[in-house]
């Protein structure tokens, strides 16, 4: 087996690949390069894209507890102005929030969680 490269996609399950691109590319401001009813995807120049993928029967990870898989973190100027403009986009606020301040998290509109983490400042 040859080694793995590079990895080109991170793939999301959901129920509508449309929508939730729709809010990641508001997000990112990524370019949408593809979007129908079963499958849709961002781009930003990158080597790696995000991609969502329809699943009946979708049900979404639930946090703090139940079923989780992963998360992606976005590294943000200004925490509580980044999750403001998230949360207008349709973003949700869970009321546990760990970390004491240093990161914020965040669902998007289907419900699996990601974080907002302050860039670093420079001395």
């Amino acid at each position: 087996m040859s080694a793995l490269k590079q990895l080109s996609t991170v793939v999301f399950d959901c129920a509508d690949p449309a929508a939730l691109a729709a809010f990641y590319q508001k997000t990112t401001g990524w370019e949408i390069t593809h979007s129908d009813q079963d499958f849709a995807s961002l781009g930003g120049g990158t080597p790696v894209q995000l991609a969502f993928v329809r699943v009946d029967g979708y049900e979404a990870p639930s946090w703090p507890e139940g079923l989780k898989y992963m998360h992606l973190d976005f590294t943000v100027a200004d925490l509580d102005a980044a999750a403001g403009a998230l949360l207008d986009l349709g973003a949700s606020r869970p009321d546990f929030q760990p970390g004491e301040g240093q990161w914020i998290v965040l669902t998007d509109p289907e419900g699996p969680p990601f974080c907002l983490t302050a860039a670093p400042t420079g001395d």
